[in-house]
């Protein structure tokens, strides 16, 4: 174990002298490229001009650098040091690419400071210039390390300490007059977006990424760019309108989901949540996908047992999901809190996409083997069309009905308002002759 946690120190050693050289060299040459054009603009908000200026915060600010090489001493595998790296080095290559697309500049004039905090301006300003701003990759950085360091802190005073000293990093941007305020959430977005992109669990997803070939699938797709499109123009207005950009960016990566990274571009959990990252960049469409659900849902919210002790219906709360000894849950898209001696198996698959028929067959298989817990929810965000046709499945697998218009038929009394169109029918038509 020694000898392997050695192994593992030397080669964060080997990534940090890697990174290093390419953190200072790619943004230094940035820095140089703006000082070189005369089309450097800004972006500031009027209320910015009331954030003081605390020159203590310096010590938080250059506390980064610490933290960065202090980060590559956490990971316990090779795998998870890796990663870690390929995130740092994505941040790079992101902010880098942003900063020579899009400079801007920093506009307020820092009066000259004495003592320790001035000297340590001083140092700072001999490297960094007022350029570089969004997304910062002061904050880009700090999301990714915070990210890791929040995966190996143990103890409640010790995370708390932690958190705070993360969070006063983040502040300390704006209160050394180092950035305006549109660097930090676009940092922020920068930051989760390398954290998605190189994930602790399972594979990358642009490891992944196939071309969809259902035509379904890419239709919405372009419904999902569309609504990217119209808050990106709602964003192109400045203001309090820059907001826009989060949905923006939310949709698109929904968009994404369909046409290449599939039902694992939500990356939800084995147990039912969804990574930090996907939440974090998905927030404005998983408000509304839940909010959609529930509109549709909410005169009758309660699950339909179909037979045996298996039951259709919607994604639970956690007070519904207390019903059941355990739950098979279709949705890819929202996530679900189950207990801990809950069984719970998730089969996430894209919402308004007729699932194939090897996922049907795995459906039915995880219905049967969760019947045998007690009583089971099968659920997606609606509870009328992805759950019914892994219920259809399990009816047909099982051998509780013997064609498709009997599955169908039992599950449409318990619960009418199921959605089962034609494509439906035929995947499940192929899964039954198979039987």
């Amino acid at each position: 174990m020694a000898q392997r946690t050695t192994w593992l120190i030397g080669r964060g050693l080997l990534w940090l002298l890697l990174l290093g050289p390419l953190f200072f060299a790619s943004y230094g040459f940035s820095n140089w490229l703006a000082t070189q054009r005369d089309d450097v603009s800004s972006l500031v908000f009027e209320w910015e001009n009331e954030i003081p200026l605390w020159p203590w915060t310096i010590l938080p600010y250059w506390s980064i650098d610490l933290l960065y090489g202090l980060s590559f001493l956490l990971p316990t595998t090779r795998h998870e040091m890796d990663r870690h790296a390929f995130r740092l080095a994505s941040a790079q290559l992101i902010c880098v690419t942003c900063f020579l697309l899009w400079p801007l500049r920093f506009t307020f004039e820092r009066p000259e400071l004495e003592g320790v905090f001035g000297w340590l301006f001083e140092v700072l300003m001999g490297f960094d210039k007022p350029f570089n701003q969004a997304p910062s990759l002061h904050i880009t950085l700090l999301v990714i390390i915070w990210a890791l360091f929040a995966r190996h802190i143990r103890g409640r005073y010790l995370r708390l300490a932690m958190h705070l000293w993360m969070a006063l990093i983040g502040l300390s941007v704006l209160t050394t007059w180092q950035h305006h305020f549109i660097d930090v959430p676009t940092g922020v977005l920068a930051g989760w977006l390398c954290v998605w992109l190189w994930p602790l669990e399972g594979d990358a997803p642009l490891r992944k990424m196939r071309l969809a070939r259902d035509p379904k699938r890419w239709r919405l797709a372009l419904y999902y760019i569309l609504g990217a499109a119209g808050f990106a123009a709602l964003a192109s207005l400045g203001g309090n309108w820059l907001w826009c950009f989060w949905p923006c960016t939310s949709l698109l990566l929904v968009a994404l989901n369909y046409a290449l990274f599939n039902a694992e571009g939500f990356q939800k959990k084995a147990d039912g949540r969804l990574s930090s990252a996907a939440t974090w960049l998905l927030v404005p469409y998983l408000a509304a996908a839940w909010l959609n659900s529930r509109l549709w849902t909410h005169r009758h919210p309660q699950a339909d047992e179909i037979r045996d002790g298996v039951y259709l219906g919607r994604l639970p709360d956690r007070k519904q999901a207390e019903s059941f000894a355990a739950i098979v849950d279709l949705c890819a898209e929202l996530p679900i809190t189950t207990r801990p001696d809950q069984y719970y198996r998730g089969l996430p698959s894209l919402d308004l996409v007729t699932p194939d028929p090897e996922w049907c067959r795995q459906a039915a298989i995880a219905i049967e083997q969760a019947r045998g817990q007690g009583p089971v929810l099968v659920c997606c965000a609606l509870g009328y069309s992805r759950s019914a046709i892994a219920v259809a499945a399990w009816l047909l697998h099982s051998g509780h009905c013997r064609t498709v218009r009997q599955a169908w038929e039992r599950i449409r009394r318990a619960r009418p308002r199921i959605v089962l169109h034609s494509a439906h029918l035929r995947t499940l038509e192929g899964l039954a002759h198979e039987h």
